[in-house]
């Protein structure tokens, strides 16, 4: 399902397809694959979501990511897509749409990711890999591995 126009829930909301968005939600220019369950007050725009994934309350999902297939995110994880954050130039005018570096994050297919967990800019979640709730994601993370802690580091690898 694509949802081009912001939306903003203020009752739960079901669509084709099993889509369930929970109220609270704002949502923008995303692609939600079938089966996907969202929970309250999360804030999707302009990413791709797959199918049947489940997406707990508080998360943010924005510019660029893509989540794939099958996918967990626990409550109030935050995707971030840009290094060098900041709001103006040197000379005090606004930034615009071109003045900063898109780094999109990828969930690659049935990856968990826990609750609380901050994922940096351009970081790849590998297939089936687990990121423990409160982890500081900066680096990928391969296939099959666990990563905990801040800054995450590898706790153990299935492949």
């Amino acid at each position: 399902m694509q949802i081009t126009k912001l939306e903003t829930l203020t009752a739960d909301l079901e669509l084709d397809g099993g889509i369930v968005i929970r109220k609270f939600c704002v949502l923008y220019d995303c692609e939600i694959g079938s089966g996907t369950k969202i929970g309250s007050h999360c804030t999707f725009g302009r990413c791709s979501i797959g199918a049947r994934c489940k997406i707990e309350d508080g998360t943010t999902i924005c510019d660029g990511h893509v989540v794939e297939d099958e996918v967990f995110i626990g409550a109030n994880v935050t995707f971030c897509n840009d290094r060098y954050p900041r709001t103006c130039n040197d000379d005090g005018s606004m930034l615009g749409d071109d003045d900063w570096l898109l780094e999109p994050v990828t969930a690659k297919r049935r990856s968990s990711i826990g609750s609380n967990a901050v994922i940096g800019p351009g970081v790849t979640i590998g297939e089936g890999a687990v990121v423990a709730c409160g982890a500081v994601v900066m680096h990928d993370v391969p296939d099959g591995a666990t990563v905990i802690g801040n800054p995450a580091r590898l706790m153990r690898s299935l492949v």
